[in-house]
Order: structure tokens, then sequence, then C-alpha cells
């Protein structure tokens, strides 16, 4: 049998999203902490933090990569595995 190729199964997407990790209010680490969009993010490097009750849990990139933006604003409540960022992998 012979292999058939679909179009775009090749497609290397350079894009990525950093997702919520919990539910709770977004804050973006202060700048001095924290790289602006365009800025380069190593992988594990923390962009903000989630606040619940009685809870906060830090919200890292998963890839390293240029910060292309911000996709939830301060003050915004995120479920679980919403998008917080894009990054362009490097």
């Amino acid at each position: 049998m012979e292999a058939v190729l679909v179009q775009g199964e090749r497609l290397l997407v350079p894009e990525r999203m950093i997702v919520a990790p919990a539910v709770g209010v977004f804050r973006p680490l202060e700048p001095e902490i924290f790289t602006c969009e365009g800025e380069f993010v190593d992988e594990g490097q923390a962009i903000g933090v989630l606040l619940g009750p009685g809870t906060e849990v830090l919200v890292r990139s998963p890839f390293r990569g240029f910060l292309m933006g911000m996709l939830a604003a301060p003050g915004q409540r995120l479920r679980e595995g919403q998008p917080v960022a894009w990054l362009r992998v490097a």
C-alpha cells in the first residue's frame, strides 16, 4: 500500500501557547522580574501568577522563545487550560 500525503501534514508551526495551569485571577509579574512582549522567555520561566482562594500558582512557560503577546489581561479570571500568552519558539 502506498502512503498518501495530505497537504499540511508537514507544516511546522513556530507558535506555542502558554496556558493557565489552574483556575484563578491572573496577575502578570512585574517588569523587573519578567520580560516584556517581544523579549526572550526561557523554558520554565514564570510570566505571571494565578491567585485563587488561599492559593498562588505561577504561570510558567513550557517553551523557550520570544513572547509575542499576552492574551490574558491583568485581573482576568482564567480557567485551567485557558491561553495566557503566545510565543514564537526559538
